[in-house]
């Protein structure tokens, strides 16, 4: 018998650092909801800017915990979801605005099947309500999220939905309903990550292990600038954190979670990438963040190694189910030519279609 969620308890838990001039409106989006949260847990990582005492200011259903340093998004919303009192849980960013009916209708989508474990909004640009982020994705097989309706206009979306629930592969967690035990059954957030990657290895846990992520398309939320040092959107400058981020992340990623057969079978498309994240490197002079990258993921590998056995162990699902060919996703100003992003999308996913049917 399934369970009427919208008269189930849900508690949201914000990640909030340096969020001073988010965090407020944030809150007051929770606040405002038509269905209102049992509790609103703030997580804050250390924040020196005040933001923590906006958090604390609001009393009632709002409890400020403080982190003792800087986790991360991922050891944050692992705090929060071990001091939540309740099963599900919206782990939201602090500079996401929920529109006020977005929480009930992830609540109502959560209902509709007991296999599913996490359900995301439509995000759009808080700068430009008229233009979608992304509303969930497929998981790339040179490990990388494949984003649908990234950089979208709202009304080419809006178009090419096909019912009010879409079934995906893949959901970023900035505004994420998760079945708390559950997904701690699948060992949550890996903190190792720190942020970047964190998501699309708890998506690809999710699905290998057969259950279930739903994207909401009439369910939006306004997503504002990121997080400084780390989001890129536009500029001249790509920042070096996140050269150092992607270019640690993405190995252990596939290392933790591929079959040793899909490792082996895409190797030539993730090297392809990998040269072509390198020239990027180069390109914006972040050579040396990417070198630490790599230097730190080898020094992970021994601990990776146990993680992973603990992954295959779970799979119900093979990688020939789950990985695709595209489409790459690369942001505006970050993929450098489309002449050449065209043609790594296109080497990439010839030489997937070459293995696919070998991945079982």
């Amino acid at each position: 018998m399934s369970t009427d969620h919208t008269q189930v308890p849900v508690s949201v838990v914000v990640v909030n650092y340096q969020g001073a001039s988010y965090l407020k409106r944030c809150l007051d989006r929770v606040i405002s909801q038509d269905l209102v949260p049992d509790e609103i847990l703030v997580v804050d990582n250390a924040s020196s800017d005040g933001s923590d005492q906006i958090a604390a200011l609001y009393g009632g259903p709002v409890r400020l915990i403080e982190a003792g340093g800087n986790l991360g998004p991922a050891g944050a919303r692992n705090l929060g979801l071990e001091a939540a009192r309740n099963r599900w849980v919206l782990c939201l960013d602090n500079d996401c605005y929920l529109e006020t009916e977005t929480l009930g209708q992830l609540v109502r989508a959560a209902a509709t099947d007991p296999a599913v474990v996490l359900v995301q909004p439509r995000s759009l640009f808080a700068s430009d309500p008229s233009r979608v982020h992304y509303d969930g994705g497929t998981l790339h097989h040179a490990g990388l999220f494949s984003l649908r309706n990234w950089y979208r206009p709202l009304e080419e979306a809006l178009a090419g939905d096909h019912g009010p629930l879409q079934p995906v592969d893949g959901a970023v967690s900035l505004c994420l309903l998760v079945d708390r035990d559950r997904i701690q059954a699948l060992g949550a957030f890996d903190p190792v990550y720190f942020i970047l990657f964190e998501d699309l290895d708890l998506s690809y846990r999710v699905r290998s292990a057969g259950l279930k992520i739903l994207s909401v398309p009439g369910a939006c939320v306004l997503h504002d600038e990121g997080t400084s040092g780390v989001s890129f959107r536009s500029g001249a400058r790509y920042p070096a954190q996140r050269f150092f981020l992607h270019a640690r992340n993405r190995p252990l990623y596939l290392l933790k979670n591929y079959s040793l057969r899909a490792l082996l079978l895409t190797l030539p498309s993730q090297a392809i990438y990998e040269l072509a994240y390198l020239a990027l490197a180069l390109r914006h002079r972040g050579f040396l963040s990417w070198l630490r990258g790599k230097a730190a993921a080898v020094a992970l590998v021994p601990q990776t190694l146990s993680k992973r056995a603990v992954v295959q162990a779970a799979r119900v699902v093979g990688d020939g189910k789950l990985l695709v060919a595209g489409p790459l996703t690369l942001t505006p100003d970050a993929g450098g030519k489309r002449g050449t992003a065209r043609w790594l999308s296109w080497a990439l996913g010839g030489l997937f279609s070459l293995v696919r049917p070998l991945l079982g």
